[in-house]
């Protein structure tokens, strides 16, 4: 298996490296046939409230799909830890449904592109300084100025069923997948309700 570290915001120690190669063999344990890790460490900064905390992002690329977890704590270490607990039970679980559903094989693509960029598609803060309503010596903002980015993406839809769409969503860790519904032939997305509650939005 393939592990690969990267880092934002801070510098990756010699030390978390090994800490992370010690316990990344649960991972093969769990499923045998794991191409690559990808650990991202990010740090981020709150020091206005409680001061700088670490998020790490894991994701598993095994042939037919993605699994992924992340975590944040105070620092890096116990960050790692709890991804990896909530990474370790996603891939029982997905150890288990593939012992049920023997000889079914999944399209990867949408879930392979969700898993390692999917997030991007969030509403991300524009720079503080227009937050704080930086504006031009006029006093006006400049035009076309928002508080937000909206950030646009394109994938290949995957057809499949509404059941594969929800264990796809859970592998990924969101709280929605888009597909196309082999049931409707439509456009679809699941998405999490409170509990263990799901729902379906098609367009018509």
């Amino acid at each position: 298996m393939e592990v690969i570290i990267s880092a934002k915001n801070l510098t990756v120690s010699d030390r978390f490296r090994e800490y992370v190669t010690e316990r990344t063999h649960k991972i093969e344990v769990l499923t045998h046939r794991v191409e690559s890790l990808n650990i991202k460490v990010t740090r981020h900064d709150h020091s206005k409230t409680t001061g700088p905390e670490d998020q790490v992002e894991l994701t598993v690329f095994e042939p037919g799909h993605v699994v992924r977890a992340e975590a944040q704590a105070g620092d890096k270490f116990a960050a790692f830890d709890v991804a990896l607990a909530k990474l370790a039970e996603r891939l029982r679980r997905a150890s288990d449904r593939q012992k049920v559903h023997r000889g079914q094989h999944r399209q990867p693509s949408f879930g392979e592109m969700s898993a390692s960029d999917f997030a991007s598609l969030d509403v991300v803060p524009v720079d503080a300084d227009l937050l704080e309503g930086k504006t031009h010596a006029e006093g006006e903002h400049e035009e076309g100025w928002s508080p937000i980015v909206i950030r646009r993406k394109e994938f290949k839809g995957d057809a499949m069923s509404v059941d594969d769409a929800i264990y796809q969503m859970e592998m990924v860790g969101h709280d929605f997948f888009l597909f196309h519904d082999t049931e409707t032939g439509k456009p679809s997305v699941v998405y999490r309700r409170k509990g263990w509650n799901f729902g379906v939005i098609t367009l018509k």
